[in-house]
C-alpha cells in the first residue's frame, strides 16, 4: 500500500513517544510506501483533483538521530495514495477546518481518509463528551461568568479549560475558596467572547487521566495512565504526568465499548478516551497518541492493531 500521512513537521516528532512515527514505522515494517505532507500543502482547483505537495520518506532505523530521510517530493492527488492519515494535532482551529472540507472532497473523489473527515469536524474533541452524559462527570460550557460561579458554588471544586487546547494548556483547578476564580475566567473566556468547559473536579485524577484506545470500535486491552506528579493537576504527558500501562478494568472496557461501536460507524477508525475514575473527560479523535507507551510497557503492539484496521479500510474502500 502507498500511505500518505498529514501531520505537523518532520522536524517536531519527537520518536521515542511519538505515535504517528509509530504508524509510520509498523508501516514501513510491512513494506508500505510511506509519503509526507503538511495540511498546508493541501490544494484544490476547479477542473482538478484535491492534491498536496507530499515528501516520499524512508525511515531510517536511526531512532535517536536522523530517522528519515526524504527520497523524493511531487505534487500528487490524494487518491494516488490507498489511504490518507490525517495526523495533525490541535488546535482545532479555522484551518483545521478547512483542512477537513479539502480531505472531504478528496473522498468524495476516492480517497480513504482516516478519520473520516466529516467525523473528524462533527466530534470536536471536548465537546464530544456531550453525546454520552451518562458517562461523564458535571459539566458545563458557557461563555458566562455568572454560569461558571454558579456552577463552582454548587460543586466546589472545578477545573476549567479552553475547548481548543491540548497537552493540559490553559487547565486551571478552582478549590472550594474560589481563589482566583475571577482572574482564570477571565483568561479563558476573554470577556465572554469565548466559550469555556468547567467539569466537576474529580479526586480520583490522582490515580491518572486513562487514555483508552478504541481501534475500529474496538478499546485496545490496555490503556495508558498518566498520573500527575507533585502538585500538579494535570496528568497529561506533556504536562509532566507519568505514564503507566494498565490493564481496562471491566468498567472502562464496557464504556469504551460503547463508545466505540456507535462512533466507528460514522468513520473514526481510531478514538482516545480520556477517563477519570469511571467518568469520560474527552474524545479524542484527531491525533490520539499513547501508542508507544503502551507498547514497551505491556507488549501491546497498537501501532499494528492499527494498521491491520488501515489495510482493512484500504481494501474496503478500493
Amino acid at each position: 500500500m502507498q500511505l500518505l500521512f498529514i501531520a505537523d513537521p518532520l522536524h517536531t516528532f519527537k520518536t521515542y513517544k511519538d505515535s504517528t512515527f509509530a504508524m509510520m514505522r509498523e508501516a514501513a515494517a510491512r513494506g508500505h510506501g510511506i509519503a509526507f505532507c503538511e495540511p498546508r500543502h493541501l490544494q484544490w482547483q476547479r477542473g482538478a483533483s484535491v492534491t498536496a505537495r507530499v515528501q516520499t520518506l524512508r525511515l531510517t532505523g536511526d531512532e535517536a538521530g536522523v530517522w528519515h530521510d526524504i527520497t523524493g517530493e511531487s505534487v500528487q492527488p490524494l487518491t494516488a495514495f490507498d489511504a490518507v492519515l490525517m495526523r495533525k494535532d490541535p488546535p482545532f482551529d479555522a484551518e483545521y477546518i478547512y483542512a477537513t472540507h479539502l480531505l472531504e472532497q478528496a473522498e468524495r473523489e476516492g480517497a480513504c481518509v482516516i478519520n473520516r473527515p466529516r467525523a473528524l469536524r462533527d466530534h470536536p474533541e471536548k465537546l464530544a463528551i456531550m453525546e454520552w452524559p451518562q458517562y461523564i462527570a458535571p459539566t458545563l460550557v458557557t461563555r458566562s461568568a455568572e454560569a461558571i460561579r454558579a456552577f463552582h458554588a454548587e460543586h466546589g471544586d472545578i477545573i476549567l479549560k479552553p475547548l481548543d487546547g491540548m497537552g493540559g494548556m490553559g487547565i486551571f483547578r478552582v478549590a472550594a475558596d474560589g481563589l482566583n476564580l475571577g482572574s482564570i475566567i477571565e483568561t479563558l473566556n476573554h470577556g465572554g467572547a469565548v466559550t469555556v468547559m468547567a467539569q466537576k473536579y474529580l479526586p480520583a485524577i490522582k490515580a491518572g487521566d486513562k487514555r483508552v484506545l478504541i481501534i475500529d470500535g474496538q478499546p485496545v486491552p490496555w490503556c495508558l495512565a498518566r498520573i500527575p506528579q507533585g502538585s500538579e493537576v494535570r496528568g497529561n504527558l506533556a504536562a509532566g504526568g507519568r505514564g503507566e500501562a494498565q490493564p481496562l478494568n471491566d468498567t472502562d472496557r464496557a464504556t469504551a465499548q460503547a463508545i466505540g461501536q456507535r462512533l466507528a460507524p460514522r468513520g473514526l477508525l481510531l478514538i482516545g478516551l480520556d477517563i477519570i475514575g469511571s467518568n469520560v473527560t474527552e474524545i479524542n479523535v484527531t491525533s490520539p497518541t499513547c501508542f508507544q507507551e503502551i507498547h514497551q510497557q505491556a507488549g501491546i503492539n497498537v501501532a499494528a492493531i492499527f494498521m491491520d484496521a488501515v489495510e482493512k479500510k484500504a481494501r474496503h474502500n478500493s
